[in-house]
């Protein structure tokens, strides 16, 4: 199976957030983004799986500040290790009051992890992660080793 670099399946989405999408505060709701960041890592992990793939794990989730009624959320996802039918997306959302001239902010980060199935929904083999950045190998190490620290919380069981 060939390799496929981070920049073949990264990806950034964006949605203006609306009166439906949150609390009568204004406040857009946790699940919304989080529905936003899984989104965005599924199709980050499809492009690079070329097959089904489902939500494993949601690793780091953190909330950096909130989201209000009108703010453009922008999710930008990247590939940051793939085991053998486990793929990590690193999901990060920024935030921009399209009123105001300002530089979007940080919102929310995480990782998520996705498993990619064959046709019988059986977890399938990807293609290797080709880096070439100092950067991409850091977070592939990182990756790795939460990866394997969940496996080993898995096995402690």
């Amino acid at each position: 199976m060939r390799t496929k670099p981070v920049s073949h399946s990264q990806i950034t989405m964006a949605n203006l957030m609306l009166p439906q999408h949150a609390n009568p505060y204004y406040v857009v709701h946790g699940g919304e983004i989080m529905k936003m960041m899984d989104n965005t890592g599924g199709v980050v992990a499809h492009r690079h799986a070329r097959s089904n793939v489902v939500t494993a794990r949601v690793d780091e989730m953190e909330f950096h500040m909130p989201i209000r009624i009108g703010n453009l959320v922008t999710c930008h996802g990247k590939m940051t290790f793939v085991g053998n039918s486990s793929m990590e997306v690193a999901v990060s959302v920024t935030v921009e009051d399209v009123t105001k001239d300002e530089p979007a902010k940080t919102a929310l980060t995480a990782y998520f992890t996705f498993v990619s199935l064959d046709e019988n929904g059986n977890p399938q083999p990807v293609p290797a992660l080709e880096l070439t950045t100092d950067e991409e190998r850091q977070l592939f190490e990182a990756g790795r080793q939460r990866y394997l620290a969940y496996k080993q919380r898995r096995k402690d069981r």
